[in-house]
C-alpha cells in the first residue's frame, strides 16, 4: 500500500504539466509580463490536448485510476482554463464592478461546466469507455486559443479599446461554456487527414 494519496504514473504527467504552466501564466501576469503569461496559457492548452490520449494509452488502468484521472483533469482544468485566464484578464485591465462581475461569471461557468462534465463522463465511461466524440458546449480549454488570438489585437488597437472589448469576450466565452450545443471533438488523425 502506498504511503501517498493519489495515483502516480505517467498517465497524469501532462495534466500536471498543464497545471504548472497555468500557474506560471498567473505569476507572469502578476508581474506585467503578458507575453509569457499568454505563452504559458497556450502551453497549458497544448498539454491538455494530449493528456487524455496519454491516459488512455495505459491499458491496465483500474476503475479508481480512471475516476481519479477524470477528477484530477477537471480540477486542473478549472485552474488552467478558469482561474488563470480570469487572472490574466484582471491584470490586463478587466477590473471595476462590471469587469469583476464578468470574471466571476466566467469562473462560475467554468466550474459548472467541469462539474457537469464529470457527472456525464463517469456515466459514459461505465457504459461506453474510450474517448468521447463530441463536446457539449464550448470546452473550457478553448480559452487557451481564444484569448491568445484575441491578445494579438493589442498590436492594432489602443489599450483602452482592447480592454473594453475583452469584457464582452470573456462574458461570451463563459456563456458558451454552459450553453448546450454539440461540438465535434477534434482528433489528431482528423487534423492530419484534413490538413
Amino acid at each position: 500500500m502506498s504511503r501517498f494519496l493519489g495515483f502516480y504514473d505517467y498517465t497524469v504527467i501532462l495534466t500536471y504539466a498543464s497545471l504548472l504552466s497555468a500557474v506560471s501564466s498567473m505569476f507572469y501576469a502578476s508581474q506585467g509580463n503578458y507575453f509569457y503569461a499568454v505563452f504559458f496559457l497556450m502551453l497549458s492548452g497544448l498539454c491538455d490536448a494530449f493528456d487524455g490520449a496519454v491516459a488512455r494509452s495505459k491499458k491496465n488502468r483500474t476503475e479508481e485510476g480512471k475516476s481519479f484521472g477524470i477528477q484530477i483533469d477537471s480540477l486542473c482544468d478549472l485552474i488552467s482554463f478558469g482561474v488563470a485566464p480570469a487572472t490574466l484578464c484582471f491584470f490586463l485591465g478587466v477590473d471595476g464592478l462590471a469587469g469583476r462581475l464578468i470574471l466571476f461569471f466566467y469562473c462560475l461557468c467554468a466550474v459548472i461546466r467541469l462539474a457537469f462534465f464529470n457527472v456525464l463522463e463517469i456515466q459514459r465511461q461505465q457504459t461506453e469507455g474510450g474517448a468521447n466524440k463530441y463536446y457539449r458546449g464550448l470546452p473550457v480549454t478553448s480559452i487557451s486559443i481564444i484569448l491568445p488570438l484575441f491578445c494579438l489585437l493589442q498590436y492594432v488597437l489602443d489599450d483602452h479599446l482592447f480592454v473594453l472589448l475583452l469584457h464582452p469576450l470573456m462574458l461570451a466565452v463563459g456563456f458558451l461554456f454552459i450553453l448546450d450545443f454539440p461540438v465535434k471533438k477534434p482528433s489528431l488523425k482528423n487534423l492530419l487527414s484534413n490538413g
